[in-house]
């Protein structure tokens, strides 16, 4: 309990951004390092304003303890970076939060697909449609929708992950507040997700920030109607930058709320139709997981043909047997490196788009359009590529749209 009280701490000061936050703890380590740090040198570090280290200065813990008993009294879990169970995927983005705070139970996003169905609160009754259907198909085929809960098309498409008995995360720009209908049968089958304490007072830019744990708790983002100037294309945006597929809803090309689809479209979105236009691209990395949408598991790959040698067939004379022929290449009498073996062995049953991917990584690590640019493929492509990749565990994510190998 004594370190959660300091992580309380960390996610609890007022007017403190996320990437202030995230600098405190990438310099001390964890919360409770930060919070012992010598006065004054919180305004030494970067990423910090003047203002945000003087309120991280007066290391009041009170407020950390009223949060707590809060917690406890409403049936809020807190989950830290510290924590084990924290979801990789979202550890991943740039500034992730310190503290979640949940109502319900986290499922388990690092081994489940997980699609972002979003869109204008403006919607029309065809985008409302949309919404539901393709969350309820998405639910079907076993993926978990992602949504913010907020009018239009967010709600659709969590009450048709719900209509399809799915599991649905909500993730709140706003403190845990007052529950209404959808919000309880939300928590009853998934969770309510929020990076700010209870009694944090509501500020414009946390809906932009809750952009980024929506897109990191998520494997696609699917947009279903935005006009020119929607939100939603600055959460596509966010979601780009962390290297996710987004797919977008065709809808009548004069229509207000196509602009911005017809806009994500042109800068290579995937179309989407239904929701296994979204799932079909994860029945091969989670066989056991994903459906098809009438219900059928993907066929098994089939199993090698093993020639058997006849009991009584006589052994072949031992010039004839099959040896492994000796190397024409030049061999450098020096010990291999174990970790180049460990990646020859997790590269082997790569496509060969993967590996022309991962041949363009190289060591280090390269920016997403780096990547395009050397392969040839289109933008829609390599990142469709790369989230297989990050989910067979051959590439991980880093800050700025670069990956790295994930070699041992």
């Amino acid at each position: 309990m004594s370190s959660l009280r300091y992580w309380v701490w960390l996610s609890s000061v007022s007017f403190a951004n996320p990437r202030a936050r995230a600098a405190l703890v990438e310099r001390y380590g964890d919360a409770e390092n930060a919070y012992l740090a010598p006065p004054g040198e919180f305004k030494t570090i970067p990423g910090i304003s003047a203002n945000e280290a003087e309120m991280f200065e007066k290391r009041d813990l009170r407020e950390a303890d009223r949060i707590l008993e809060v917690c406890r009294r409403e049936h809020i879990d807190i989950l830290t970076l510290a924590d084990a169970a924290y979801p990789q995927r979202l550890r991943n983005i740039f500034a992730p939060p310190v503290a979640l705070y949940i109502k319900g139970r986290l499922p388990d996003v690092d081994s489940i697909p997980s699609v972002a169905v979003i869109g204008t609160r403006k919607a029309t009754p065809y985008g409302l449609k949309m919404g539901r259907d393709i969350a309820f198909e998405i639910a079907k085929c076993g993926g978990i929708v992602v949504s913010g809960l907020t009018e239009g098309i967010d709600r659709a498409a969590a009450r048709g992950c719900l209509l399809a008995g799915g599991c649905c995360i909500g993730v709140l720009g706003t403190a845990h507040g007052r529950d209404g209908e959808l919000h309880e049968d939300v928590i009853a089958t998934g969770a309510l997700v929020s990076e700010y304490p209870p009694g944090t007072r509501p500020q414009n830019r946390f809906f932009r920030d809750r952009n980024r744990i929506s897109a990191g708790l998520s494997h696609a983002v699917c947009v279903v109607e935005a006009p020119e100037q929607s939100g939603s294309l600055l959460f596509a945006r966010e979601a780009l930058e962390q290297g996710k597929e987004i797919f977008a809803v065709p809808g009548n090309a004069d229509a207000e709320n196509s602009a911005g689809i017809m806009t994500l479209l042109k800068q290579g979105a995937r179309p989407a139709a239904r929701g296994w236009d979204v799932m079909e691209d994860f029945e091969a990395v989670y066989p056991d997981r994903v459906c098809r949408p009438n219900g059928e598991k993907a066929a098994p790959p089939p199993a090698a043909k093993i020639e058997k040698t006849p009991v009584n067939s006589p052994a072949p004379p031992p010039e004839s047997r099959t040896i492994n022929a000796p190397s024409t290449k030049k061999e450098i009498d020096k010990p291999k490196d174990a970790g180049y073996i460990d990646g020859k062995e997790q590269f082997a049953g790569l496509s060969a788009d993967q590996l022309e991917i991962v041949t363009a990584i190289g060591r280090g690590e390269t920016h997403i359009d780096d990547i395009i640019e050397a392969t040839g493929m289109s933008a829609a492509k390599v990142l469709s590529q790369l989230t297989i990749l990050e989910i067979k565990g051959v590439i991980r994510r880093v800050a700025g749209r670069r990956v790295c190998l994930n070699t041992k």
